[in-house]
């Protein structure tokens, strides 16, 4: 059973870290330890997708904030809006090559990246990145306000330059949201357009690795008749949870646009390798394990998510 006070706090890592360029893989991994859930093969099984259930959570801060975006899309759906239209169509290729990889590849992904060397890896080698990205494009784009600052003027290219650089993201640790925004800032958006675009790819991504593991979950519990995850850890903390991700989502979003333009990504950079470093050292000490999750594989970019954003 998760207690209420556990699901708040793994529903604060979440929609904190979801969106931010840091790695909720990380930091899930780093705060499930330090409360003990690893140690029940049972009880971490139900964790595992609990962690990726709770981003339901952060899906509906995303959609609130950015509701008049949803709009747009439905209208241009209904052939009312073409700029809506166009961002439909540009979210769904941005979608398309991290689904498809990761459909094809996750049991694998899984099994050979899900270990401390290479999650640990991708937090300091993506922090590297970072800084240098910040060095060598985004500071220049911040001081010259150069880069389409629109989300809905995005040409499919860039669009596809996103897709294929989330597929990075299906490393556990590397973080879709870096790397969506890395990709949106190298294909010529604003840091605050690039921002935008990585929040509303979300939704997709987030959903489809939130529905197939809710869908896996319940599925593997009706054939072998063990329970679910909601009977393992109560309906209670579930929602619990993911009602404080919502919430704390939220206000990481609104804070991130503002952050972006005057710091830039080197901050982060170098947050990730201390989370890097701490988490080198919470496993050397037997704190925190990282191993694949025997459960059911996501679909797509839900390793990345829960296994990385």
């Amino acid at each position: 059973m998760l207690t209420p006070l556990q699901a708040i706090i793994l529903g604060l890592v979440e929609g904190i870290t979801e969106y931010l360029p840091v790695s909720s893989t990380g930091h899930l991994i780093l705060a499930s330890g330090l409360m003990g859930l690893n140690k029940d093969p049972a009880v971490k099984d139900a964790v595992d997708d609990f962690n990726i259930i709770i981003q339901g959570g952060a899906i509906l801060a995303v959609v609130g904030l950015y509701f008049p975006r949803f709009l747009q899309m439905v209208r241009g759906l209904l052939g009312k809006d073409p700029a809506g239209l166009r961002l439909f169509i540009n979210i769904c290729i941005a979608f398309t090559p991290a689904a498809v990889v990761g459909l094809v590849f996750s049991k694998q992904i899984k099994a050979l990246l899900f270990h401390p060397g290479p999650v640990i890896g991708a937090l300091i080698v993506g922090g590297l990145f970072m800084i240098a990205l910040d060095f060598l494009v985004i500071s220049k784009r911040r001081r010259s306000s150069s880069g389409t600052g629109d989300v809905a003027a995005m040409t499919p290219g860039q669009a596809l330059t996103v897709g294929l650089m989330q597929i990075a993201a299906l490393w556990p640790g590397t973080s879709r949201s870096m790397m969506t925004i890395a990709g949106g800032v190298v294909s010529g958006l604003s840091p605050r357009a690039a921002a935008e675009f990585s929040f509303l790819l979300g939704v997709p991504t987030l959903l489809a690795a939130t529905g197939y593991d809710l869908f896996k979950n319940l599925r593997h519990a009706a054939k072998t008749g063990e329970p679910t995850l909601f009977e393992t850890l109560g309906w209670p903390p579930v929602f619990i949870g993911m009602a404080v991700a919502a919430v704390s989502a939220a206000f990481a979003v609104k804070w991130l646009v503002g952050f972006l333009n005057k710091h830039g990504l080197t901050p982060f950079g170098i947050y990730r390798i201390l989370l890097g470093l701490l988490l080198l050292g919470a496993i050397n000490r037997g704190m925190v394990s990282i191993e694949p999750p025997s459960g059911p594989a996501p679909p797509a970019a839900a390793a990345p998510t829960t296994a990385a954003p």
